[in-house]
């Protein structure tokens, strides 16, 4: 009775394409937690994958096996791929770790093991540019700007790497501004929490600002994460000003756009003299609207120590542009 069951649940979304399980009672003689049972089996065993959130939930046929990690990648290397890969599907799926990796191997027709051994000398280029846990950004600067106001700047992580695509921290940022998610949110909380700590203790950090957004979202990334951070420091007054048309600064390609663009629309509503002053920003592309808040935090005189940059993700050249977020 479960084998005709299950054959007629599989027939039937091979027909359909994709089914909601309210779908299957009119071709079943089961009741609604049984046909939950049915599915959850059928994905626990790789045939079926879900799509959607609660109540909007619907099941179809699993893409062809991804192989076997244990044969394809060696034991003794995976926690490489669990600390730092993810990828996100087109279908909107957040794959991790090893899963994660083998999805995106067979999507490149790629032998995973060899290309897990590119990955891990990829990983390691990138990661010498980490000391403490942070990635010092100040030569990227000095080699962008004309003038760098920002007495030190750090990233958490690079947005990209070559030939692999997006970070974890990359791939969490996009998706979590572009669809205003509060899960990948708080993720990218879970994240960044202990080295913002880190660097408010050994900076002795005594107020911060948090780089505002052009584009107005219900939910925005920069103000979430103020809410979860709870820092306890006085905040820099940052405000981001709306001209005619709000034009961000992802969509200018050219340096000098973007400084102007800085230069016009961010402003500082303050008046208190700080010491060391830490300012947060998301992703740092150019670094214009970062290094123009410094410029105007010194000219008007509001800090008696350090200012110090720290964005979530910034990226490995020179100038060069992050058009994504």
């Amino acid at each position: 009775m479960e084998n005709n069951t299950k054959s007629t649940i599989l027939a039937y979304i091979k027909e359909k394409g994709a089914v909601a399980p309210k779908d299957l009672k009119s071709i079943t003689n089961i009741g609604p937690r049984a046909i939950f049972k049915q599915l959850k089996n059928l994905i626990n065993k790789g045939i079926l994958a879900k799509t959607g959130q609660p109540p909007k939930v619907y099941y179809r046929l699993a893409e062809s096996d991804i192989p076997s990690p244990s044969p394809a990648i060696p034991l003794q290397n995976t926690d490489i791929l669990e600390q730092n890969y993810l990828i996100i599907t087109p279908q909107g799926q957040a794959k991790t770790g090893v899963d994660g990796f083998l999805y995106w191997c067979k999507k490149n027709q790629l032998d995973p093991n060899k290309a897990f051994e590119d990955y891990k000398n990829t990983l390691a280029k990138y990661n010498r540019f980490k000391k403490d846990g942070l990635i010092d950004g100040l030569p990227k600067f000095k080699q962008t700007f004309p003038t760098v106001y920002l007495d030190e700047i750090y990233y958490l992580d690079f947005y990209s790497l070559e030939r692999f695509g997006k970070t974890k921290l990359g791939w969490l940022l996009l998706y979590a501004k572009q669809t205003q998610n509060l899960e990948l949110m708080k993720q990218i909380y879970e994240l960044i929490k202990e080295p913002i700590q880190k660097i408010i203790s050994a900076k002795k950090i005594k107020a911060v600002g948090f780089i505002p957004p052009t584009i107005a979202r219900q939910l925005q990334l920069q103000k979430e994460l103020e809410k979860m951070l709870n820092l306890g420091l006085p905040k820099i007054n940052l405000i981001k000003i709306a001209n005619q048309i709000a034009v961000p600064q992802k969509s200018l390609n050219k340096l000098e756009d973007r400084i102007e663009n800085a230069s016009h629309t961010i402003m500082i509503d303050d008046k208190n003299i700080y010491d060391n002053i830490l300012l947060i920003d998301d992703a740092v592309g150019s670094g214009a609207t970062l290094n123009e808040t410094a410029r105007q935090i010194k000219n008007k005189k509001l800090c008696s120590g350090k200012i110090i940059g720290l964005a979530l993700t910034g990226s490995f050249k020179g100038f060069d542009i992050i058009n994504e977020v």
